[in-house]
């Protein structure tokens, strides 16, 4: 089946201007172990190069000081139609973003619903549509009980899945659908309950191997037929390429120093068009 939004998209990127390791709120981050900003600077710029490369239209919303984690947009929200959900962020050395995103998108004649305050809700990167359904992680960043308020908002069927490796404390740096109805994930990033309910909804899985997963192979921006995905998934890649895709790896090095790839770089205006 078709994903009904999988053709060139829109998407949010934020330029790094103020990007860095400032703190430590993943097992990534080291502040001892800063990320070298000009090659940053170039990593994003390849992204952002490819990306439009391949039909994307890409937006960009001015980066602000003092938030150098702005630049991972996936956590922004998450974009339905014309509705957008802007996150809760579960710590506070990113709170400040979530105004930033939410003005951005209402200028632009985006509905912007907010979930109660005491609902920690990251977007993108814990929210992902595979097929009608909407696979939502939690734990680490986001509350399971934001999920009930967001498949009320958007009106779909949402399936939580627990997350439980904290170096994948996001649900888009372990699994990534796919527009034919299957995906690509890292099984032991979930419990086995999760790891079941994804097999029960989900096509044909590709199964990352540890060190592959480890580069965050699946934050992967999955734009139809391409998908641009970091360096150092040889086995992933070749899997993909049987199955029809086109793989665009790309140097993330420095953004992986704070637990960030190439979806994480990257929102959809919107993830999908309308739910049933």
């Amino acid at each position: 089946m078709a994903h009904p939004d999988s053709g060139m998209g829109e998407l949010l990127l934020c330029p790094p201007d103020h990007y860095g390791i400032e703190y430590e709120i993943n097992p990534w981050m080291s502040r001892a172990r800063a990320a070298e900003i000009p090659v940053a600077q170039a990593q994003w710029k390849g992204l952002f190069a490819k990306l439009s490369e391949l039909g994307a239209k890409v937006h960009l919303i001015d980066p602000q000081p003092r938030l150098p984690d702005m630049v991972f947009t996936a956590n922004a929200g998450l974009t339905v139609g014309r509705r957008f959900v802007p996150s809760n962020f579960r710590h506070q050395e990113r709170a400040g973003e979530a105004p930033f995103f939410a003005q951005w998108m209402e200028a632009r004649g985006y509905e912007v619903v907010w979930l109660p305050p005491n609902l920690y809700f990251e977007g993108e990167g814990d929210a992902l549509f595979g097929g009608d359904t909407l696979f939502c992680g939690y734990k680490f960043r986001s509350d399971i009980q934001s999920h009930r308020a967001v498949a009320d908002i958007f009106n779909c069927l949402v399936i939580s899945v627990e997350l439980v490796d904290p170096r994948f404390y996001h649900l888009d740096t372990c699994f990534c659908p796919l527009p034919d109805g299957g995906a690509f994930w890292f099984p032991k990033a979930f419990d086995e309950y999760g790891q079941s309910a994804i097999r029960q909804h989900v096509g044909e899985m590709i199964d990352v191997p540890e060190e592959e997963a480890a580069h965050f192979s699946c934050n992967a921006v999955v734009l139809d037929r391409d998908i641009v995905l970091p360096e150092g998934a040889p086995t992933l890649v070749e899997k993909l390429n049987a199955r029809g895709y086109r793989c665009h790896p790309l140097p993330m090095t420095e953004f992986l120093k704070a637990g960030g790839a190439c979806k994480c770089l990257t929102m959809f205006m919107p993830q999908r068009e309308k739910t049933a």
